[in-house]
């Protein structure tokens, strides 16, 4: 590889060859960037988290009282789980994702987030797949049932573009009504999207929460030189 990339890691997984790389992003003033590659697809870059923070900030704007706990579907490169980790409020964190290469990266420190997750006592990976603890227990291996203030997830493109046909039940209304069940009285339920807030997901929300936004989140492309937006669907319980 050449001397402005590096390949930090390369691992077959369930879902395809997983392949984490650094590189030099010459249409980025030169800066360090880390890219996420299934097979062929891109699935994120450091380059880009402006969505991925706006959904920790988003959600937990939304939530009272002093102790925060609080679960993320989708680990990444990091970006949601470190913003949530700086509210002071912010208890416990566990962390769901299920290719367990992506959690090693985090404990190497290989990724940019690696060692500010790992070091705080706070936050907690777990080695599974979101959806299918969405379908049982739900996602505290230690306490079926738990409810959460908060569950952030951000591992499909969008609720139509899934990474597996498997995703798609946790999009309908009946998978949102399970989804609510792992929230307390005044918790919030947030996702991350590729694309803008989209009416057909909005209105699906809708039917099962007491309140919903959908958020477009703008930030600069230096690679196509233009702006690029992503989406976060907040939607919360009061009862």
């Amino acid at each position: 590889m050449g001397a402005n990339f590096e390949e930090l890691d390369f691992q077959r997984t369930v879902m395809g060859e997983l392949i984490l790389r650094r590189r030099l992003a010459l249409e980025a003033d030169g800066r360090e960037i880390f890219e996420v590659k299934l097979d062929d697809e891109y699935l994120m870059s450091s380059l880009f988290h402006e969505g991925e923070v706006a959904l920790a900030d988003l959600c937990l704007a939304e939530l009272t009282g002093e102790e925060w706990d609080v679960a993320v579907g989708g680990l990444g490169i990091g970006y949601t789980a470190a913003a949530a980790l700086k509210y002071r409020r912010m208890a416990r964190m566990i962390v769901v994702e299920a290719l367990a290469p992506v959690i090693d990266w985090h404990r190497r420190a290989l990724v940019p987030n690696g060692a500010l997750l790992s070091g705080d006592s706070r936050c907690r990976f777990y080695h599974a797949d979101f959806f299918a603890l969405a379908r049982g227990d739900g996602f505290d291996p230690d306490d079926p049932q738990h409810r959460f203030d908060a569950i952030l997830l951000d591992i499909d493109h969008t609720p139509d573009a899934l990474l597996s046909p498997s995703h798609a039940d946790l999009y309908s209304e009946d998978g949102m009504r399970r989804m609510q069940t792992f929230l307390k009285p005044g918790g919030v339920f947030g996702l991350w999207s590729n694309d803008p807030p989209e009416k057909k997901f909005l209105a699906i929300l809708s039917n099962v929460f007491d309140r919903v936004d959908g958020h477009t989140v703008e930030f600069e492309n230096p690679i196509q030189g233009n702006t690029a937006a992503n989406g976060v669907y907040v939607a919360g319980i009061d009862r």
